[in-house]
């Protein structure tokens, strides 16, 4: 449980403090007042990464050297600074040369508005989503993916300068190693995913709705051959033509694509299942839930269904939500709310 937080410099804010309750916390207020940056804020301190940018400098205030986080999550006080291109962690005052430790502190689940790319967009997004959830439940799914993009970027500059095939073929070991990892750990967490999402999915939508998740692996069978059998089309495209990078979801509402044939409410309610399927498989996994962070994603639900989203959410889990308004919440006696208005919390 995240017990509270501290921000400088970051986004919009100079300084921010903040306390989430025990249970769910609401953050309302009018746009462009800071509530997705409050979120981004808690997954950065607590996951080394945003989820609106790969590139941290963005996330600096405008005219500042750089931003700082802090907090304590689980008993911990974790601590996260970026200046100048550089970043320092520290864990209760000690700083860390290594992420692992960091990282193994909290769990996270991101909900938000750009999660219906994972119905309506392409691939990536989708290997993004599956990626998110392995870096935190899966033993070496992080390293290995760093491992498989580190090679395969090497392995695709020099087949688009048409470089000699022994020059190529000295990254097919490291790529085909890290691939291999990556596609029988997506495999498994897509198997482990669908039923979660489809039981998600009834229970938002209601019983009428049925979900199937498919993997579709981008290479069959072990990488290194599927990379000698593709030469000729790399040679002819310039590029890496199977891996991991290629992978796939595909999914299916009543038997039919779900980008082509689900309506706008329905495609939400697709994105919003999935993302409660991760929530539910970490805390199997990690025998607690995770911290639920919410941004916004009510928009083009009805009440009804807004609610039987929150009613679904992993019991005795710590959700922190930002919503405009919050007249058409069923609330509890246990619930935080907090109004943020010109760069302050209120309660």
């Amino acid at each position: 449980m995240l017990t509270d937080l501290r921000l400088h410099d970051f986004r919009c804010f100079d300084d921010l403090e903040f306390f989430p309750g025990r249970g769910r916390t609401f953050v309302s207020g009018a746009n462009a007042q800071g509530k997705t940056s409050l979120l981004e804020a808690i997954c950065v301190l607590l996951r080394l990464q945003s989820p609106r940018t790969a590139a941290m400098a963005e996330a600096v205030k405008l005219g500042r050297g750089g931003f700082a986080l802090d907090g304590h999550c689980a008993g911990t006080h974790m601590v996260c600074r970026h200046a100048s291109g550089e970043r320092a962690i520290a864990l209760d005052s000690k700083p860390q040369s290594r992420t692992d430790d960091y990282l193994g502190v909290a769990r996270v689940a991101w909900f938000a508005n750009t999660d219906l790319e994972l119905v309506r967009g392409g691939g990536g997004g989708r290997r993004r989503y599956l990626d998110f959830l392995g870096s935190q439940c899966l033993p070496g799914y992080r390293k290995s993916l760093r491992d498989y993009e580190r090679a395969l970027r090497s392995r695709n500059s020099l087949l688009k300068d048409r470089r000699p095939r022994r020059e190529i073929g000295a990254f097919d070991r490291p790529l085909a190693e890290a691939g291999d990892f990556l596609l029988a750990a997506r495999a498994s967490l897509a198997a482990e995913l669908a039923p979660r999402a489809a039981a998600a999915c009834s229970e938002i939508g209601g019983a009428g709705e049925s979900l199937d998740i498919a993997y579709i692996p981008g290479a069959d069978g072990a990488l290194a051959d599927a990379l000698a059998s593709s030469r000729n089309n790399e040679d002819r495209l310039r590029q890496t033509v199977v891996g991991p990078h290629r992978d796939n979801l595909r999914l299916t509402l009543n038997g039919l694509d779900a980008a082509a044939f689900a309506s706008e409410g329905q495609q939400r309610g697709i994105a919003l299942a999935m993302k409660l399927a991760q929530a539910r498989h970490l805390e199997a996994v990690q025998l607690h839930a995770p911290i639920l962070l919410l941004d916004d994603i009510f928009g083009e639900l009805d009440p009804h269904r807004r609610n039987r989203l929150l009613a679904s959410l992993p019991a005795g889990s710590q959700a922190i939500i930002t919503t405009t308004f919050l007249d058409w919440a069923d609330r509890s006696p246990d619930d935080t709310i907090f109004r943020l208005e010109g760069g302050h919390l209120a309660v």
